[in-house]
């Protein structure tokens, strides 16, 4: 069993691991990178395999770190299977069209306005090819036995963190690999917490939050005052959020909010096509999530849900108080870049953030302090309040981590800790270090490794 660490390596995107079993090879994982340029730039490099030599796909969860590459590996020819949950299925059925057609309108916006230093400005995919991947799309039950190829099985177990999201165990040839995928909290308002470890010789290990305790403070004691501070000051909400999970989340909080009037009763606004699709999903997986019936009517009703392009472009002529969610959660693209263009130069604004901002990511700075953002060719003054939430975050902190690990049958011979920044992950390997008596790595990119 061989292993290369194509990605999330060194960063907090782009997940990809290959595994080559004697003569197979499968790629867990098919993450686009996100953030900085450079980190970007490897999108456009191809991978340093052909992909029509890859025997299978396993993915971890649906958002697009893990599993937005897929439609140009399908696009340059792969045809085998891609296995992944049903929940996960049916997301990528909604994010990777919508992720498509976003690049495919971002390119057409730069060509017609002239911002782009690539003539002309292309999209990473199409819409065709993101089609072309969900053909590939293979549900497996939870728990299930899955005969990869005649040298492996795996099994899917619960990762919390989002709607269909799993870790993967893959045995092969006497041996046995973990991959956790993104772990939820223990104590997550949304969703339930992630299923103990089953024991295996090697575990990779994210570490988003590798080197972070959350607050634990109550997400909708957080929420309440700055919003109702924003509302009362007739501010506009601006909340970059991610469209499958965190949106969904939000909806939650502040319908509860409003129903005990602890904040002013402005309109909600939900403008992300992808959000919308995916809320009804989480009526068809209740065993994944802690709501009852009446609360996920509630979290339906409390937004009116943005349909077309026209109305979007209406709400940046408008006035607050009212509450704006919308995609991408790093503010890296999509419909919220137009919203922080017309609402950021204003002093009574909001920008309110949710959730992890990666390095070079227009959220990362406008947490940082900046005062112009560039959007679209042009620099927009900051005048806004920008703030983070810490109590909505999907992802376990390090304690969490060490406890989910910790409670494995056994010990691994060697954990390898990946998709987290470096202070990140290398933090996550001293405390699990300290915790387990197992080697302990922190992998660079394109770095391999054998069991032998």
């Amino acid at each position: 069993m061989r292993m290369t660490f194509l990605g999330a390596a060194g960063a907090v995107t782009g997940s990809k691991y290959l595994l080559e079993l004697g003569s197979r090879r499968v790629l867990v994982d098919c993450g686009l990178f996100q953030g900085v340029k450079r980190l970007r730039e490897r999108n456009w490099q191809p991978l340093p395999l052909d992909p029509r030599s890859l025997d299978a796909v396993l993915l971890t969860h649906a958002h697009i770190d893990h599993s937005g590459y897929l439609p140009v590996i399908a696009r340059e020819g792969y045809r085998g299977p891609v296995y992944c949950t049903d929940a996960t299925r049916r997301l990528l059925s909604i994010m990777l069209p919508d992720a498509a057609r976003l690049q495919e309108e971002e390119a057409e916006f730069a060509n017609r306005h002239g911002f782009s230093k690539h003539a002309p400005a292309r999209p990473l995919y199409t819409e065709a090819d993101a089609r072309a991947a969900l053909a590939l799309l293979h549900p497996v039950a939870p728990h299930s036995d899955l005969a990869i190829c005649a040298e492996a099985r795996a099994s899917y177990s619960h990762a919390g963190h989002l709607l269909g999201a799993a870790s993967i165990r893959i045995e092969a040839q006497g041996e046995s690999i973990l991959f956790s995928g993104d772990l939820g909290r223990m104590r997550d308002p949304l969703m339930r917490a992630p299923d103990p470890p089953p024991a295996a010789d090697w575990v990779v290990i994210e570490s988003t939050y590798g080197n972070r305790l959350h607050s634990g403070v109550d997400p909708e004691a957080e929420l309440a005052p700055p919003l109702d501070r924003a509302l009362a000051r007739g501010g506009v909400v601006v909340v970059p959020t991610f469209a499958v999970g965190r949106a969904q989340l939000l909806l939650h909080l502040i319908a509860r909010l409003k129903a005990r009037g602890a904040i002013p009763d402005a309109p909600v606004y939900l403008n992300s096509p992808m959000a919308e699709d995916a809320t009804p999903l989480y009526q068809d997986y209740p065993d994944e999530h802690r709501l009852g019936a009446a609360e996920l009517a509630a979290m339906s009703r409390v937004a009116h849900f943005v349909k077309s392009v026209e109305e979007s472009k209406a709400l940046n002529t408008r006035v607050g108080p009212m509450i704006i969610l919308s995609a991408s959660g790093m503010a890296t693209g999509g419909r919220v870049l137009h919203h922080l263009k017309a609402f950021a130069p204003d002093e009574r604004t909001l920008i309110l953030f949710t959730g992890f901002q990666a390095a070079g990511t227009r959220g990362a700075a406008l947490l940082a302090g900046a005062d112009t953002i560039k959007i679209h060719g042009e620099w927009v003054p900051v005048r806004a309040q920008v703030l983070q939430l810490h109590g909505t975050s999907s992802h376990a902190d390090y304690r969490e981590l060490v406890a989910w690990l910790a409670g494995s049958p056994r010990v691994p011979r060697r954990v390898f800790v990946t998709h987290g920044e470096p202070a990140a992950s290398d933090a996550l390997r001293q405390h699990l270090r300290r915790a387990l008596d197992a080697e302990v790595t922190v992998p660079e990119q394109g770095e391999r490794f054998s069991t032998l």
